[in-house]
């Protein structure tokens, strides 16, 4: 095992505080973007991509199907470096109109015999001005990029659509496509906001002000036949896609979670799974669909995928694994694709319900 290889890394982050860790992780991503020959090395390392699993998504091509879940790169500092831990793309945010500290700290929290993470986090942001800076820098950088939108603490549920409006009107012309979330547990009154009127509301907002494609995040912890009724409402109202899942405030899982915040990881494999698969029996073939949650190798990948899944996210699954899950998973892909006789990833999404 090399001395700089993940697992030694790992030991030694650990070893810190999360927060601390992952500013950390997150500093040594923004100095690699000052050193071509350092991104050039680790991009050739992880990054994988083949025509078989190469796809042409809202216009834009995406190398392989495995992305950045949103969380990790807040303020979208770390873009220049995703390619180099193997994404096929990132989501970054959740970016709110005006910044914000979030929660009281401690808010994250390592679920170290879960392999899972807990994170009470509450959008902790430098906001939507930072984040326009980010962006306007990445002039010749040709990477999807996803933005991940959620209002301010302090804005009532009244008003929240006035935020989302604001967030519409400033990255309407930048990324590849945005992300309502109204799914996180961190922020009060958030998930109550996953109704029908609502979402009937900020699409057609969303439709006035962009053309850029929009998605839905949604939490884990509804039921199928609630979470399938306001995915269908997305979708007629002009969602563009859905995303799925957030974190769960479902605490049974462990003996181990606080008793807040969301939990992320291993723990949310199966839940995150079920309900995934209950939407992509109903919306497959009617938007695009991605999957989040708990996914930790080729073949959860792959199970996400012929359930109906266009692309899929990690986070958590990383801290626990490294860069080297993400090459696992794209190459493990590509020979599960092979195995089964797809001459092209698009054969096999959906497949349960072809």
């Amino acid at each position: 095992m090399s001395l700089f290889s993940y697992q030694n890394i790992k030991k030694l982050l650990f070893k810190l505080n999360p927060e601390t860790a992952h500013s950390v992780a997150g500093l040594g991503l923004r100095t690699a973007a000052h050193f071509p020959v350092i991104l050039r090395y680790m991009k050739n390392k992880h990054f994988v991509t083949a025509p078989i699993i190469q796809q042409k998504i809202f216009g834009r091509t995406f190398k392989n199907p495995v992305g950045l879940g949103a969380g990790f790169d807040k303020n979208g500092q770390y873009i220049t470096g995703m390619p180099t831990l193997g994404f096929g793309f990132t989501e970054i945010g959740t970016v709110t109109p005006k910044p914000q500290d979030g929660n009281a700290k401690p808010r994250l929290f390592r679920l170290i015999e879960d392999s899972s993470i807990q994170n009470a986090m509450g959008f902790n942001n430098k906001g939507k001005d930072f984040m326009l800076q980010q962006l306007n820098k990445l002039y010749f950088f040709d990477y999807p990029i996803g933005i991940n939108i959620g209002k301010n603490k302090l804005t009532s549920e009244e008003d929240a659509l006035n935020d989302y409006e604001t967030l519409f009107r400033t990255f309407k012309e930048y990324g590849d496509y945005i992300v309502i979330n109204i799914s996180s547990p961190n922020t009060p009154g958030l998930r109550d906001l996953q109704n029908e009127q609502f979402i009937k509301d900020i699409f057609a907002l969303a439709k006035e002000i962009t053309t850029q494609p929009v998605l839905l995040k949604i939490a884990p912890d509804m039921t199928e036949e609630d979470a399938i009724a306001l995915c269908k409402t997305a979708v007629e109202a002009g969602a563009a896609g859905i995303i799925a899942t957030n974190t769960t405030i479902d605490y049974s899982l462990t003996a181990h979670a606080k008793d807040f915040g969301g939990i992320s990881g291993a723990l949310l494999t199966e839940k995150s799974y079920q309900l995934f698969r209950a939407i992509g029996k109903e919306l497959y073939g009617k938007t695009l669909l991605i999957s989040v949650g708990g996914i930790d190798s080729a073949e959860e990948a792959y199970k996400r995928i012929k359930a109906g899944a266009t692309l899929v996210q990690v986070y958590s699954m990383l801290i626990y694994k490294g860069p080297a899950l993400i090459k696992e998973i794209n190459e493990g892909l590509v020979t599960l694709l092979q195995a089964d006789g797809y001459t092209h990833i698009s054969e096999a999404i959906g497949a349960d319900w072809k």
